[in-house]
């Protein structure tokens, strides 16, 4: 039995996002090479009020969620991760993680924070299904998932224009059977 907590790992925690948040969440989404990796938007930095109706967005719905990654020795946070479009009903949800913090990357955080993310949503939200997308250049975020057992399903050709290219979105998927293996 984890005795850490629910939604706390060896090096981090998810939490809810706190006022003393903000302008960590404004530095990051005013980045825009994190953005080209978050999101398959255009890469446009977010105002002060865009960044206020996107926390809304997220905090008046049961069909989305998101949390702070929260470093646990210094309590801060380092990214942002969370469930969109859940389908109670079907027990599905989409995953999305982006580590913020550029000293954070590539460090092993954000296998932590998406598998405590994802034993949260098969273990206690009682997901079935949780499934991804993600923009074929990154495979940092690709390899991070098929290492977690996502097994890619599909491939919207061509569905991302950037820097004058196209690139495909992989869609991946994850069963709750095939977590408890893991």
């Amino acid at each position: 039995m984890n005795m850490r907590g629910l939604l706390e790992g060896e090096n981090l925690k998810l939490t809810s996002i706190r006022d003393s948040d903000f302008y960590s969440l404004e530095n990051w989404f005013n980045d825009v090479a994190f953005l080209r990796h978050y999101d398959i938007m255009p890469a446009t930095p977010k105002s002060k009020k865009e960044l206020d109706e996107l926390l809304i967005y997220y905090g008046d719905s049961h069909e989305r969620c998101i949390y702070a990654i929260r470093e646990k020795k210094e309590d801060k946070i380092i990214g942002v991760a969370g469930f969109d479009n859940i389908v109670w009903t079907s027990g599905v949800a989409t995953v999305f993680i982006g580590i913020g913090e550029s000293a954070f990357r590539g460090k092993g955080y954000g296998k932590e924070a998406l598998s405590l993310l994802l034993d949260f949503g098969f273990n206690e939200l009682n997901f079935h299904r949780i499934q991804l997308n993600v923009i074929s250049y990154n495979l940092n975020a690709i390899r991070l998932y098929e290492g977690l057992g996502f097994v890619k399903e599909g491939v919207c050709r061509e569905l991302v224009y950037r820097d004058g290219k196209r690139y495909d979105l992989y869609q991946y998927g994850l069963l709750k059977p095939e977590w408890c293996k893991a």
